[in-house]
């Protein structure tokens, strides 16, 4: 197997919520230990991809100086499946790596790892505890699936289901999301 090649892929932060948990503030530009919880998820994914994007429904030009951004096709708060076939159409690599904004510190072999267990199927799926379906890497040319599936208005995972992705194991990883206030403060004060 050829070594791992961080850029033929790009990792897209899916930065799209309401943030209802949160008062309707926009979930990735919240402070987490003195800087917006994007620039923990960015730095976190910059070894892992040669290019990030930020798909994103508001606030472009704040997520901007962090990295380019896509927005979903659709208006209002779609959902996830709505970001990530976004960010498909925005990919220019080989394969689109995805992650939540509200995870700071996403595995740090997430890429590899997904990369490494895919062989020839369409895509790869993170499994913790449970599965991870936002953790996940797509080929390309998954873009026009993706989009006919957000017409559906199917969930993730049993898109995820129908394309045939391969579940690869985290079993010491713990995939965290930030989503309240005091989850926040919990992550600092364990962090630091």
């Amino acid at each position: 197997m050829p070594a791992f090649d961080p850029a033929v892929i790009t990792a897209a932060v899916l930065a799209g919520g309401a943030g209802s948990r949160l008062h309707g503030r926009d979930k990735g530009l919240e402070l987490l230990a003195g800087k917006p919880l994007i620039a923990h998820v960015a730095a976190a994914l910059a070894e892992q991809a040669g290019a990030l994007l930020i798909c994103v429904n508001r606030n472009a030009e704040r997520y901007a100086e962090f990295a380019p951004v896509c927005s979903d096709s659709v208006a209002g708060f779609a959902g996830p499946l709505a970001g990530i076939a976004a960010s498909l159409v925005a990919c220019k690599t080989e394969w689109l790596l995805t992650v939540p904004v509200d995870c700071p510190r996403p595995p740090p072999h997430l890429a590899q790892r997904l990369r490494a267990q895919v062989g020839h199927a369409h895509a790869s799926v993170a499994r913790g505890a449970q599965r991870e379906p936002l953790f996940a890497l797509y080929r390309r040319e998954l873009a026009v699936d993706a989009a006919a599936a957000l017409e559906r208005n199917e969930p993730v995972w049993r898109w995820q289901d129908r394309i045939g992705a391969i579940e690869v194991d985290f079993p010491d990883e713990t995939f965290v999301n930030l989503n309240t206030p005091d989850e926040f403060r919990r992550w600092e004060q364990q962090h630091g």
